[in-house]
């Protein structure tokens, strides 16, 4: 059994900015020299999520303009109140989508449908520089 990990660094815009990390992944999952097994892909911090989505302009923002029908960007909250940062959305768009997913491995590969990519989404209300984490076990 092998367990091997690495992060990624990304710039991000905010306000739910998709990212396609899947070529950054796959390139670890390679490194980590395993045939078999499970890659777990998790963002650090509280305002970012990690999905799958064909990755293409159109329905990147579809996802952007649902996500602010759910949680709206301009709604108060009351984290804002509380904190002052304006952010609380963000925070909730995140526990919704969720903060990582596991992608199997066979064969070396990641397990992935044709238009299937993996995603960072930053829902932050600003610029970030985003750590995604890349843990991959296997044999």
């Amino acid at each position: 059994m092998k367990i091997y990990g690495e992060e990624l660094h990304l710039k991000t815009n905010g306000f739910s900015d998709i990212h396609d990390i899947t070529q950054e992944v796959a390139e670890i999952v390679e490194q980590a020299d395993v045939a078999e097994g499970l890659a777990n892909i998790s963002a650090i911090g509280s305002t970012a999520s990690i999905s799958t989505m064909e990755f293409e302009p159109a329905l990147a923002q579809d996802i952007r303009d649902n996500l602010e029908e759910l949680a709206p960007k301009d709604k108060p909250t009351r984290h804002g109140d509380t904190w002052g940062d304006d952010n609380g959305f963000a925070h909730i768009r995140s526990t919704l989508m969720g903060p990582g997913i596991t992608v199997p491995i066979h064969h070396g590969r990641l397990v992935l449908g044709t238009w299937q990519q993996i995603v960072a989404i930053d829902h932050d209300n600003r610029p970030r520089d985003r750590r995604v984490f890349v843990q991959v076990i296997g044999q």
